[in-house]
């Protein structure tokens, strides 16, 4: 009649008694033999040897290296804990990661975009471009910052730098507006002359469009951001074709599709 049975160790222990017998299964906590009456009966060294190896799986170590750890000897012992430390503290680091995260998707664009864009995309608003044009914008930076991530903070400088000319706002508020248009609308080429007369003149501003070219399947990356949101053949994909056109004509580089 010496020890406890296994529903009362796991009680004393404070885990459940299918986790006790999963601990056996594992080879962590030896089984007791049975006593006259059938029972298992759990003594000092069978609870001492669950307190650990329960405190261990709360600590985080693996079930499968709780068993090696318990049977090693003190200066073993303190060497895997080490180990077991370290690897706990990469884990916490990454929930932090991943909590700051989540912290940023409630702030909306902060989650994907550097400060820097944001304070942009309020500059847009702020100059008049809708709520619509301003996502769009969004969405277009979010995929140039995965698809050109080595040239994206220099997007972002040419992008402020050109806000503060009103006449480059006004030229693109007008494309914006032209995607309402009909594709064959003429008014499409007047506008892409005009943006590229505009860009031709000012370098800085050139960049914006030359500065998303990345290393690797540059034509591929340069057309999903490019053309980003826009069916081919509506509007605004004839007017980006229409100054890609004109700018290649005048000898600027700009990536076609099927080419590297």
């Amino acid at each position: 009649m010496n020890g406890v049975t296994i529903g009362r160790a796991a009680a004393f222990v404070g885990v459940t008694v299918k986790t006790v017998r999963h601990y056996h299964r594992l080879g962590l906590v030896k089984e007791p033999e049975r006593d006259g009456s059938g029972y298992r009966r759990y003594g000092s060294a069978e609870l001492l040897r669950l307190v650990q190896a329960r405190t261990l799986a709360a600590a985080g170590v693996p079930l499968a290296e709780i068993g090696p750890l318990l049977d090693a000897g003190p200066a073993l012992f303190a060497a895997a804990l080490g180990d077991v430390e370290r690897q706990l503290t990469g884990r916490i680091e990454e929930l932090i990661t991943r909590r700051d995260t989540l912290r940023r998707l409630a702030d909306g664009d902060r989650a994907l975009l550097p400060d820097r864009a944001v304070a942009l995309l309020g500059r847009l608003s702020g100059l008049g471009f809708s709520a619509d044009e301003v996502a769009a914008a969004r969405e277009g930076w979010v995929l140039a910052r995965a698809l050109v991530p080595e040239g994206f903070d220099d997007y972002l400088t040419h992008v402020e730098h050109a806000l503060d000319d009103t006449r480059f706002v006004a030229l693109i508020k007008r494309g914006a507006e032209a995607a309402a248009w009909e594709p064959d609308d003429p008014r499409i080429a007047e506008l892409a002359t005009a943006m590229a007369d505009h860009l031709l003149a000012n370098p800085a501003h050139l960049k914006i469009v030359t500065g998303l070219q990345a290393s690797t399947e540059a034509a591929t990356r340069y057309e999903l951001i490019a053309l980003h949101g826009e069916e081919r053949g509506s509007a605004a994909a004839r007017g980006v074709a229409l100054v890609e056109t004109k700018l290649r004509a005048a000898g600027i580089r700009i990536p076609r599709a099927g080419t590297h």
